[in-house]
């Protein structure tokens, strides 16, 4: 994006880098300049430093996205390879907030053994496996919790979380749930 604006028509406003140039370096002079402003003199300088007029009326959200083009026109933006990189993902079907909604078949479709004393996950040693992003994940049932990649943890759920990042029902991730109410 920042080589689109070195090639702007010169009939546009001029280069914010130029006209937003600190003499004596001081951003922080100017972000507090930036705090003291009201929302309508913030809706001012975003007209100034992003050449287009905001609808915003949230002060601190205002102070906050100016607050980051200053530091850009002065130090600079993300770098070309991060652009590049960000755009490879936002291209790439598999970078998804959410695992993929299928789990691995599993080889025996017998239901898996569960213990005696009611718990509802399976007997201690059975392993339970999962394909996400292209990795088989192995969790080993143990009496207390389970066992992933030499880590323990007291349940399925935190098991998944690691995997993924976010936030899911252990179980359902596994494949150990037949419900599809309010599946991902």
């Amino acid at each position: 994006m920042r080589n689109q604006s070195a090639a702007r028509p010169d009939n546009r406003r001029p280069d914010p880098r130029a006209v937003y140039e600190d003499e004596d370096g001081s951003v922080l002079r100017q972000l507090q300049e930036l705090e003291a402003m009201t929302v309508k003199q913030l809706q001012a300088k975003h007209v100034e430093l992003y050449g287009f007029e905001t609808k915003s009326r949230h002060k601190r959200q205002l102070f906050r996205r100016l607050a980051w083009r200053v530091q850009e026109l002065k130090w600079g933006g993300l770098s070309d390879d991060l652009i590049e990189r960000l755009r490879e993902i936002e291209n790439d079907r598999d970078a998804r907030y959410l695992p993929p909604r299928k789990a691995i078949e599993r080889i025996e479709r017998a239901p898996l053994p569960r213990s005696s004393d009611g718990r509802s996950l399976p007997v201690p040693g059975t392993v339970l496996q999962r394909e996400y992003n292209g990795e088989l994940h192995e969790v080993t049932v143990l009496d207390k919790g389970v066992s992933y990649r030499g880590k323990r943890f007291r349940s399925l759920s935190g098991v998944a979380n690691a995997i993924t990042g976010t936030n899911w029902n252990g179980k359902r991730f596994f494949g150990l749930t037949s419900s599809t109410a309010g599946a991902r």
